[in-house]
């Protein structure tokens, strides 16, 4: 089966990801925002939906995130009472018929769950390897392109 859909605890993946917003509160808007800039272009590279829970519920005005969730990106807050870990497993049992789905967490029990609804999982570090590798592959093809776009503007000259 193909990869349907990407899962992952949003603030599991700050924590594992110093380096992605420097000085910021793992659980600030800014950070937050960081990590749904870099999925938005992981996702874009890849062609792959991914689905962002956070726990807790949305910030409030002022706080809250600028992104904007889209049905390529999702981006989820759990509710008072429910968990983001509660959200992946209720998601990857509801994709389980479409495909495999991939969870992004460093919660061990988490990913155990996971693979026992039939999904995929992996841990925080293999997974920002993983974005790291596709988005340089992506600037790579885009200079390649480029290179190609000028040789052909100099010819027409």
């Amino acid at each position: 089966m193909a990869l349907v859909r990407i899962l992952v605890d949003g603030y599991s993946l700050l924590h594992s990801w110093p380096e992605l917003a420097p000085g910021k509160a793992r659980y600030s808007a800014s950070a937050r925002d960081e990590l749904i800039r870099i999925l938005t272009l992981y996702r874009d590279a890849t062609g792959t939906p991914v689905t962002i829970f956070f726990d807790g519920s949305q910030p409030r005005a002022g706080k809250a995130s600028d992104a904007a969730s889209t049905p390529e990106l999702e981006i989820l807050y759990s509710h008072a009472g429910q968990t983001a870990d509660q959200m992946i497993e209720r998601a990857a049992h509801r994709f389980s018929p479409y495909g495999e789905i991939l969870a992004v967490t460093d919660d061990h029990a988490e990913r155990d769950t996971v693979i026992s609804l039939g999904g995929m999982a992996a841990a925080c570090a293999n997974f920002i390897q993983e974005i790291e590798s596709a988005l340089r592959s992506l600037q790579d093809e885009i200079r390649h392109h480029n290179r190609g776009e000028q040789t052909k503007f100099r010819r027409r000259r």
